[in-house]
């Protein structure tokens, strides 16, 4: 089945989506770019994979709504507004996905997070850095894709585990020693609900596409923080007339509502964003897919004072077996 009622389907289930996307209160954790169809997509065989993903984002903008920030300049009505310089994140993921057979899949990303920020947390005053690393949250998700006999439609459940450190402090500054905001830790400290809805159908002889939704809530806080609900969603097209090297584009959508409780940074946090992310992916050998994605925001709105990236990169490497 091609662009039938259920593809139609699939693709305003991805729209709906592109109602949101977060930066967090001071950083966002990585790229929303959708490696599962970079390589050989979706299985519907069985069998193993193994990923190793990298993700690059610098978020040197200070945003406020749609608007672009000088954060040299600025001068916040409130003396004690901490007016944040920068954020550079660097995340190494291992992937390994198990494909039970053609119905029943699991799949576990354990990260490692290398987090560097500088903010100047009152209006005047120095620059604090910190500099936070580690394993950060791991994600297991199982997925059924037995609905119809083409196996075109999936659905993904699973939890996030609070694996991550979460009482990172400043190393720099006039806040050396002082605990890092919690939503620039490595960790969340919370177990997350996750649920998703996917589709990939061939449009033609040479192209094909993907749909994909995730929506992420926390079943707990942790020491005065609850993490904000997050609702993702990516499109996507593949040109495959040659099997070696394979171009394709996506849309990145994400939602995130606020941080809440004592800990959280409820002012500013919240945004929605939306990212075209131009790739390719080359056969290296006849199991290994390698691929690369430049993500580049072309719509931004922040609830609050939040950094935020002019360009993410992600490249990886993906081994079937």
């Amino acid at each position: 089945m091609h662009l039938s009622f259920r593809a139609r389907l699939g693709l305003l289930a991805a729209a709906v989506s592109a109602v949101p996307l977060p930066a967090l209160a001071c950083a966002a954790c990585g790229c929303t770019v959708g490696t599962e169809w970079a390589g050989s997509g979706y299985s519907t065989g069985t069998g193993w994979r193994v990923d190793l993903r990298y993700d690059y984002v610098d978020q040197s903008q200070l945003r406020l709504g749609s608007n672009a920030v000088d954060k040299h300049s600025y001068v916040p009505d409130d003396p004690d507004q901490e007016i944040q310089q920068g954020t550079l994140t660097r995340s190494y993921t291992l992937g390994v996905d198990y494909s039970i057979n053609r119905d029943w899949g699991v799949d576990v990303q354990i990260p490692y997070i290398d987090r560097e920020h500088e903010t100047i947390d009152t209006a005047g005053n120095p620059l604090s850095t910190s500099h936070l690393y580690g394993i950060g949250d791991v994600r297991i998700l199982g997925r059924y894709q037995g609905f119809f006999e083409d196996r075109t439609w999936g659905v993904q459940f699973g939890l996030k585990l609070p694996s991550g450190p979460t009482r990172g402090n400043f190393i720099s500054g006039p806040a050396a020693g002082e605990q890092v905001d919690r939503g620039l830790q490595p960790g969340s400290g919370t177990t997350d609900l996750l649920l998703g809805i996917y589709n990939f159908e061939p449009i033609s002889r040479n192209w094909d596409r993907f749909e994909q939704l995730q929506f992420k809530q926390a079943l707990n806080s942790d020491a005065g923080f609850r993490p904000a609900t997050q609702l993702t969603g990516n499109v996507g097209v593949r040109y495959v007339a040659n099997p070696a090297i394979v171009p394709q584009l996506q849309v990145n959508l994400r939602w995130e509502g606020h941080e809440i409780g004592e800990n959280g940074d409820y002012a500013n946090s919240g945004d929605r964003a939306v990212f075209v992310s131009p790739g390719l992916t080359a056969r290296v050998l006849r199991q290994v897919h390698a691929y690369g994605f430049v993500q580049l925001p072309v719509y931004q709105f922040y609830k609050g004072l939040e950094l935020a990236p002019r360009y993410s990169v992600t490249a990886g490497l993906s081994y079937s077996f």
